[in-house]
């Protein structure tokens, strides 16, 4: 199914979105300047990305294909031919006073993206992707966009290639807006076309409606006519997922304070403050005609759909979540925190290969990333480490340390020290105590605590933790607590 359906009678928000994705490629989208963040502003710059006069733009291949990868993600048509624009506009990070850009003929069309959505999974309908050119970046000081004192200009950004993928109005809420720039972001960092931690990345502009329901058809969809008569306010510079679940959330609620108050709601631009948390009028929203689209006639036109037979993607999220929990016979849960990047997946299934699938999940989906997350640090953090943390799994494999011991301490050395795991156990004397030595401190701990043997044999069965406790602290922790309380349970009986 696509978008959601609704009750006759009530309002209903209606939301799409236009997400604009920076490419990873090493040059900008129209000249051979470094898309590489720069220390000084305005460095990466030359006469084509500032657009000065006979400068002409030369397109990056790289782009392209990039390009071609998301139209296959998504399942979209690339047709025979596609073109470039100029979409004419002033603005002061735009050098050009036009942007190059793709109009009627974008290079993907007509694609879908599958998310889930309160446990059921859904198609969102993406009427277009095209690719462009990004302006500069503004610099807002001594207040938002809105107060501040001046305003500075930073062209090192201009040029950087775009991707803007533009949903249809599939959206019934904000949290489902989340929900599908998880999945895209996911999507793309898996294509390799994308870099989730630059500044800047991944910008969103929401269009939010509110419709009476009473629009709906029999069926609770709400009809094309509704949705252009709509008035429709366009949100813009979101930068984040938690982000766009709040600006739209702000926004859908401001917007129907006013329709039950009986004002009407204007059709306008507004920019999202993330550190006051509203949403700010900007500018009554323009027209598709405002733009005064034109061919870009320093660019010919481009023929590239047979790219989508020679270009390979890799194994998507959505796929990959389902192979793990078929495959390795993992839940949901832990399918989908092994997918959450393709480098934790690749990652897990290295582990795999070697070990138990089901210990290497919890290794690598709890141990790990959790303590990863608590650090505030991804798993591409210690890219260069990761045969360390396959050693530390072997070591518990093999029995050779307890798993409280590789968890609690070595684990957490190699993060915060950076030493490696052998060492570590080394060090602390971690390598597991052997048969004879766990027996003796079995029996010492009955010796020593009758008053706990006591309790046990009168049927308070939690007196066992207790003497567990003392055989692992004659043991310096190295035995493995599972095997003391059988042990200490065998001796209790005989």
């Amino acid at each position: 199914m696509t978008a959601q359906t609704v009750q006759r009678g009530d309002l209903v928000t209606v939301i799409g979105l236009e997400v604009h994705v920076q490419l990873e490629t090493d040059t900008k989208i129209f000249c051979r300047c470094s898309t590489e963040p720069a220390d000084d502003p305005n460095e990466n710059v030359c006469p084509v990305c500032l657009g000065l006069p006979g400068a002409l733009p030369v397109l990056n291949e790289g782009a392209v294909e990039a390009a071609v990868k998301i139209g296959k993600a998504i399942d979209a048509d690339i047709p025979e031919e596609t073109r470039f624009h100029r979409k004419n506009y002033y603005y002061p990070d735009l050098p050009k006073n036009f942007q190059i850009t793709q109009y009627d003929e974008p290079i993907c069309q007509e694609g879908e993206l599958e998310i889930a959505v309160e446990g059921e999974r859904r198609d969102v309908r993406i009427e277009r992707a095209h690719l462009e050119e990004d302006p500069g970046s503004l610099q807002h000081v001594g207040g938002s966009i809105d107060s501040a004192d001046y305003t500075l200009v930073d062209y090192n950004r201009a040029g950087t290639p775009l991707m803007e993928i533009v949903t249809a109005p599939d959206f019934r809420s904000a949290s489902e807006v989340r929900a599908f720039l998880a999945e895209l972001e996911e999507v793309l960092e898996y294509l390799g076309v994308f870099d989730a931690g630059r500044d800047g990345s991944l910008r969103i502009d929401a269009n939010l409606s509110i419709i009476e329901g009473e629009a709906a058809d029999e069926n609770g969809e709400i009809g094309v006519d509704a949705l252009e008569a709509a008035n429709r306010t366009e949100v813009k510079n979101i930068s984040s997922h938690k982000g766009a679940e709040k600006a739209l959330a702000y926004e859908e609620t401001r917007q129907k304070n006013a329709i039950e108050r009986g004002r009407v709601v204007e059709q306008e631009t507004r920019h999202w403050d993330e550190s006051r948390g509203i949403t700010v009028s900007m500018r009554s929203k323009e027209e598709e005609k405002d733009y005064r689209y034109f061919e870009e006639a320093d660019l010919p036109p481009l023929r590239v759909s047979h790219w989508k037979d020679e270009i390979s993607i890799p194994e998507l999220p959505t796929a990959r979540r389902e192979r793990f929990q078929s495959e390795y016979g993992l839940s949901e849960e832990a399918a989908s925190k092994l997918t959450s990047t393709k480098q934790v997946a690749d990652f897990y299934e290295s582990v795999a290969g070697e070990f138990d699938p089901d210990l290497a999940a919890t290794w690598v989906a709890d141990n790990l990333l959790g303590e990863l997350n608590y650090r505030d640090m991804e798993i591409t953090d210690i890219a260069d480490r990761l045969e360390e943390v396959t050693r530390l799994v072997e070591l518990v494999a093999e029995d050779e340390i307890t798993a409280k011991n590789a968890r609690e301490t070595v684990l957490r050395d190699m993060l915060d020290e950076g030493k490696d795991p052998d060492t570590i156990v080394e060090e602390a004397g971690l390598g597991k105590t052997d048969d004879d030595e766990v027996q003796s401190a079995v029996v010492e701990a009955i010796e020593e605590n009758p008053d706990a043997v006591a309790d046990y044999e009168s049927g308070d069965d939690g007196a066992i933790n207790f003497l567990v406790g003392q055989v692992m602290q004659k043991t310096g922790g190295s035995a493995d607590p599972g095997d003391v309380n059988q042990l200490l349970r065998a001796e209790l009986e005989d």
